[in-house]
């Protein structure tokens, strides 16, 4: 039986719109200090939501460079190391700037950074496209729990979290407003299920005749 302690927690705001503007703002000054104006960088988004953040930042930065920066996104589907444990996944669109990436410092942009996993796959995918002056890393939230040797250059927020925890960044092009969401893995499913029973119990009730008191 759960008990009211036990049960899953329902996830709470750590950032809204206004936090994640402010992210956006100062990690596109932070590249430009820590890259020498930002001369040749090159933002790739990974898939998906990382790509609309690469957006936001290039917009940025071009707002506070004055130049046009090279953007592009990374499918990393076929470079996962999950693909035979997971559902098939849909392909998405690499494209990469017409300058390329060789010669130049390529900063992948993504939403959340966990295991590490992920960017492993974004930077063989990487490998098979060019070879970069360097290469950096640029996340809204760093989770912790890394499962391979790999770190952002640039965090919004580090987000201390538990394994039964689950980090959701929204944005407003997938998901209608911009906010971070931290709350416990298990808390939709074990939700969904209270709903169900319910329905079922109310249901029954409705069948069944009543009974003599």
């Amino acid at each position: 039986m759960t008990t009211p302690s036990s049960a899953p927690r329902a996830p709470h705001q750590v950032l809204d719109a206004t936090d994640v503007a402010r992210v956006v703002t100062r990690i596109a000054h932070e590249i430009v200090e820590r890259a020498r104006g930002a001369e040749d960088v090159v933002l790739l988004g990974i898939h998906t939501r990382g790509v609309h953040l690469a957006r936001r930042l290039r917009a940025k930065l071009e707002q506070i460079t004055g130049r046009e920066i090279p953007f592009g996104t990374l499918d990393i589907t076929m470079y996962r190391d999950d693909l035979r444990l997971k559902p098939a996944r849909a392909l998405e669109h690499t494209e990469i700037p017409a300058e390329g990436i060789d010669g130049r410092l390529v900063i992948l942009v993504d939403d959340v950074l966990f295991s590490g996993r992920t960017i492993r796959a974004a930077l063989d995918a990487l490998s098979d496209i060019g070879r970069p002056r360097a290469v950096q890393l640029a996340v809204m939230v760093d989770r912790g729990h890394r499962e391979l040797p790999i770190r952002a250059d640039y965090v919004g927020k580090n987000l201390p979290t538990s394994l039964r925890e689950a980090v959701q960044v929204q944005l407003a092009e997938t998901d209608g407003r911009d906010a971070v969401l931290l709350g416990d893995r298990d808390y939709a499913a074990t939700s969904r299920s209270a709903r169900i029973d319910h329905s079922s119990q109310a249901l029954a009730a409705d069948a069944d005749p009543e009974l003599p008191e």
